[in-house]
């Protein structure tokens, strides 16, 4: 293959993969990634069978290479409610018809790095999960020592929610991944940054007031009696077990209601 940085400009375009890319597809796997796939997966990718995808080609190849896989993203649509982002993401459980777009690989050939390919074609899977009105999200797994791929996901806004310990087992040893979310269609975190104020100047909007209940009965307490008797039963009272009471019960309204949302 032609080092496309030297004496020519690459012309990029983009396409799904076809059966014809079978034996390219699986050579480019095996020379970027430590995990191994099946051979199902490669023909599944290849005839398109639950599997969506893309491949990057430069036209500008000589000797009729013009059309060989320099580039590609793998990716494959899921349910929302049973994929294990559930819990991070808003939406109306009770529809089940909610998806996600979950990329499965992605890589670019060392010929070809820093171009921009992978960018563009993480643009390629969020056009696309943007384009179904019930996809919420495009989610992924990285490695956590993969720093250029970290790198990329977080310039292109995805979040990163989770790590997770002991994700990958590769030759024997146990290696932890990250999990990035780029939402779609409205979908967003249980707790958004909006609704993380609304909290907070809840809490201290309900601090205050509590605050002031407290200074007015303390001082309606020095204008009466410490012992104020009972109409009904003349017996004594003791207004500072009363207040006590009322304190303690305005703590726990106010502990209930500052408890109504979870941020990951």
């Amino acid at each position: 293959m032609v080092n496309p940085k030297q004496a020519r400009i690459p012309v990029i375009c983009y396409r799904p993969i076809r059966p014809s890319d079978l034996g390219i597809l699986e050579k480019i796997h095996t020379d970027l990634f430590p995990i191994r796939y099946e051979s199902e997966f490669f023909q599944n990718v290849a005839h398109g069978r639950d599997i969506i995808s893309w491949a990057a080609v430069d036209r500008n190849q000589p000797d009729g290479q013009g059309d060989e896989l320099i580039g590609f993203v793998t990716a494959r649509i899921v349910l929302a409610k049973e994929s294990e982002i559930g819990d991070m993401l808003s939406y109306d459980s009770s529809r089940s018809d909610q998806t996600l777009v979950y990329i499965l690989t992605l890589g670019v050939v060392d010929a070809y790095r820093n171009l921009g390919i992978a960018s563009s074609l993480i643009r390629e899977v969020i056009k696309y999960a943007s384009s179904i009105s019930t996809c919420r999200a495009v989610y992924l797994h990285v490695i956590s020592y993969n720093n250029p791929a970290i790198h990329l996901y977080k310039k292109m806004s995805f979040m990163c929610v989770r790590r997770l310990q002991g994700f990958y087992l590769i030759n024997g040893q146990h290696y932890d991944s990250y999990l990035f979310v780029y939402y779609v269609n409205g979908g967003r975190s249980p707790c958004s940054p909006l609704e993380l104020v609304t909290v907070v100047l809840n809490y201290v909007r309900n601090a205050l007031k509590s605050m002031s209940a407290r200074l007015r009965r303390r001082n309606e307490d020095k204008k009466v009696s410490k012992w104020p008797k009972c109409k009904e039963s003349r017996c004594l009272i003791s207004t500072t077990t009363t207040t006590t009471t009322t304190t303690t019960q305005s703590r726990r309204n106010l502990s209930a209601e500052c408890t109504g949302c979870e941020c990951v």
